[in-house]
């Protein structure tokens, strides 16, 4: 039996903010970036606090790839200064830092019995258009002493409204748009094809598939134009629904395991990954006559309702390889593991340790073709010089 789950509350399209003038929120954490701060993203949200007299305070220490030391001084903070509404502004580090602070302090009162204690109101408030954390129970925090990635998956970390204003990405830089918007694409297929899809998820992940297509290169090439940066936010968050409810694949767990060792950003990772992982999973390097699993099938869909050419189920899904390798080419993405800069040697040396790392990644459970560490290893090598 599967389960599809409608949560949080959404609120979007330009000014989408100011629905928090409207909202009793108490005393208030901001969870963000010194970036957020310093060009006045966070001022968007004060302003309307200030008009509400609203207490607030803005722990601001978020880092790319957060860990745990991180999230237990954001708990220190919550602890001291007993918010009642968390309101995460940033990418998908800020929104992560937020969740397992939630889950920590959680945890925290259920592990002291602690009564009468409620947890915060959450509000996530996504800058970038990509993670779909804004709509998930999904957390990637770094364990500080070996760099590994740990992905957490708790309802507790599901915000309780998002709020999608394309206003607050106006600022993102063109390498951050084509980074995050490769990881909406790659969550969206992952959902798409994984074991755990449903008819829900599937309507969700295809309609976020073709946005991405349709105007990612817009918002990359102008950042002024509102209409694909508001499509691309959307589209980000129907991939985010999609894969919580479907859950993701080895794509992701290997992009967690080559980020964590090589300081990569998630999006840019999963990026290069995607042709050789839909490779992988449609079995195209397996057999020479027509391929007949489900996923190739449906990676064969995504080329057919994308206008590819798709004669076969075959050509679709090497159509969809192509077509993703162009369009990171055009966001000035490298096809390869090779060409993010790796040295060879440091490669080879933590490649079984990636391997490994991929292989328990909760992410794997989704990928719709068993994978076992040989095989993970066998992409890796792959992807890197092709």
């Amino acid at each position: 039996m599967k389960t599809f789950i409608l949560s949080p509350k959404i609120v979007h399209e330009k000014g989408a903010i100011q629905y928090l003038k409207y909202m009793d929120l108490g005393k208030v954490l901001i969870v963000t970036d010194e970036f957020m701060v310093k060009f006045n993203i966070v001022k968007k949200i004060t302003k309307v606090l200030d008009i509400k007299s609203t207490g607030y305070e803005i722990f601001s220490k978020v880092q790319p790839n957060p860990t745990v030391d991180l999230v237990v001084k954001g708990l220190q903070i919550i602890l001291n200064f007993n918010p009642d509404t968390i309101i995460a502004v940033g990418g998908g580090s800020s929104i992560d830092t937020a969740k397992g602070m939630m889950l920590f302090f959680d945890n925290l009162i259920k592990k002291k019995d602690i009564k009468d204690v409620q947890n915060p109101y959450f509000i996530a408030v996504p800058t970038t258009s990509g993670t779909g954390s804004e709509v998930t129970s999904y957390s990637v925090i770094t364990n500080s002493e070996n760099g590994m990635k740990m992905a957490f998956n708790e309802d507790i970390m599901f915000p309780d409204l998002a709020v999608l204003d394309s206003d607050f990405t106006s600022t993102v830089p063109p390498k951050v748009t084509a980074d995050t918007g490769i990881d909406v694409l790659t969550h969206a297929l992952e959902a798409f094809t994984s074991n755990m899809s449903c008819d829900y998820t599937d309507i969700l992940a295809e309609g976020a598939i073709k946005s991405v297509f349709n105007y990612l290169l817009i918002a990359y090439t102008n950042e002024e134009d509102a209409l694909a940066r508001e499509k691309m936010h959307n589209a980000s968050c129907m991939a985010g629904i999609a894969f919580t409810n479907a859950a993701l694949g080895i794509n992701h767990s290997m992009a967690h395991a080559l980020g964590g060792k090589f300081k990569i950003s998630h999006g840019r990772a999963n990026a290069v990954l995607l042709p050789y992982v839909i490779e992988y999973n449609s079995e195209i390097d397996e057999y020479y006559e027509e391929l007949e699993n489900s996923c190739a099938k449906k990676y064969a869909y995504i080329s057919k309702i994308l206008g590819l050419p798709c004669s076969s189920i075959r050509e679709g899904v090497m159509s969809l390889v192509k077509a993703i390798k162009v369009l990171n080419k055009k966001l000035d993405i490298p096809i390869t593991i090779q060409g993010l800069g790796i040295n060879e040697k440091e490669f080879n040396k933590v490649l079984d340790e990636m391997s490994k790392l991929a292989i328990n990644d909760i992410c794997t459970e989704g990928n719709p073709k068993k994978a076992d560490k040989n095989s993970i290893k066998k992409i890796f090598i792959k992807a890197y010089s092709n």
